[in-house]
């Protein structure tokens, strides 16, 4: 096949403001397939003709120039973000599949969304205002940690006199310096690695840091001293629920220092905040289910003590402390008509449960009982 009026290098501009127009929030190139976009969780390829070899790699010199793009093809991945003229960025990762060029491309949206607008618990704003220790945000890929964690460090800008500094590969959001002063560091370009910038900026006098993934042995234990120091960390990781959390920080550890770490995460762990993104069924548009973990007393004591099961007991008994169970999150979006009855018991933690908690006859008191925190 002739690459003639295919698609050319500036091209790869043309089909991310397309993928902007039809209100994307991903784009995927692949060798020999047109270009495809996901909109509200549905893949749909795009009008165009398959993309070739020579054409993949005439996007990413385009977009990163020849000294990185060398890199790329030495490490075969590559993390980094891309502006349009018009100013919406992207995250990119480019990768090879089957010795080919493949790039994926997430939408970064422009203006930091208000928490009131994303439909989360109120008790979020009120962990963002924490003086101290350490709040993650967990869920699977594309469940929108991002857009939370962007959100609360947008509200501490508006509200307060703070110094900030974020650590992201690559950076996403774009803050403007309103009340608080904000560095954003991005990885590989600013500083070499998580741990390296974690451990630099408890000397630049920040009062809030935020931590893009804790994803290593080295910078989760930077991120924990940064918490135990007397800073606000904000952090995520890929995990489902709280107690998954919680297992996952300890297990990074060796044997012999778990006893240690679960001491240090009762003492620093404010809160677990997991989230997933459901299409919603009256709009076009996403819902989030969110399980919220606040660390009371008798957490913390579960923490120190590797009493973790009893967990989710706490979690459910303490919905006046602003916690709530994954499963009634759920159920509310259901009983709200934001999701579909098919949705909710697709994602259920405990299926049987779901199936009562979803009977007509208890949506009533379901609804006057859950109301969101």
């Amino acid at each position: 096949m002739s690459d003639t009026a295919v698609i050319e290098k500036s091209d790869i501009k043309k089909l991310l403001g397309a993928a902007v127009q039809a209100g994307a929030s991903d784009l995927h190139i692949n060798v020999g397939l047109p270009p495809v976009m996901r909109v509200n969780t549905e893949l749909i390829n795009m009008d165009s003709e398959p993309v070739s070899s020579a054409q993949a790699a005439d996007m990413m010199l385009d977009m990163i120039g020849e000294q990185r793009f060398k890199t790329f093809e030495q490490n075969r991945d590559y993390d980094f973000s891309t502006t349009l003229d018009d100013g919406n960025r992207f995250r990119v990762n480019a990768h090879y599949q089957r010795d080919t060029l493949a790039i994926s491309f997430r939408l970064i949206p422009n203006q930091i969304p208000d928490l009131n607008q994303l439909c989360l618990p109120k008790i979020v704003a009120e962990l963002a205002m924490l003086p101290r220790g350490l709040v993650i945000v967990t869920g699977h890929t594309g469940c929108g940690k991002s857009t939370t964690l962007a959100s609360m460090i947008g509200l501490i800008n508006n509200t307060c006199r703070k110094r900030i500094i974020t650590l992201e590969d690559p950076v996403e959001y774009a803050f403007e310096n309103n009340q608080s002063m904000i560095e954003q560091r991005e990885i590989g370009s600013d500083c070499p690695d998580f741990a390296s910038g974690l451990r630099h900026a408890l000397r630049q006098d920040p009062e809030v840091i935020l931590v893009g993934e804790m994803r290593d042995l080295e910078t989760t234990r930077a991120t924990i001293t940064a918490a135990e120091t007397g800073h606000l960390v904000l952090s995520t990781l890929h995990t489902l629920n709280a107690p998954q959390t919680i297992e996952r920080i300890i297990d990074i550890y060796p044997a012999g220092q778990q006893n240690q770490i679960r001491a240090m995460l009762s003492n620093t762990l404010q809160a677990v905040i997991s989230q997933t993104l459901f299409k919603r069924i009256d709009k076009p548009s996403m819902a989030p289910a969110v399980e919220i973990l606040v660390c009371n007393s008798a957490v913390r004591n579960c923490i120190r003590e590797n009493r973790i099961h009893e967990i989710p007991n706490i979690i459910t008994t303490s919905r006046k402390s602003g916690m709530q169970e994954m499963d009634n999150s759920i159920a509310e979006l259901f009983f709200n008509g934001f999701i579909s009855r098919e949705d909710a018991m697709g994602c259920a933690s405990n299926p049987q449960k779901m199936e009562r908690l979803l009977s007509p006859e208890n949506r009533a008191g379901f609804l006057k009982n859950h109301q969101s925190q």
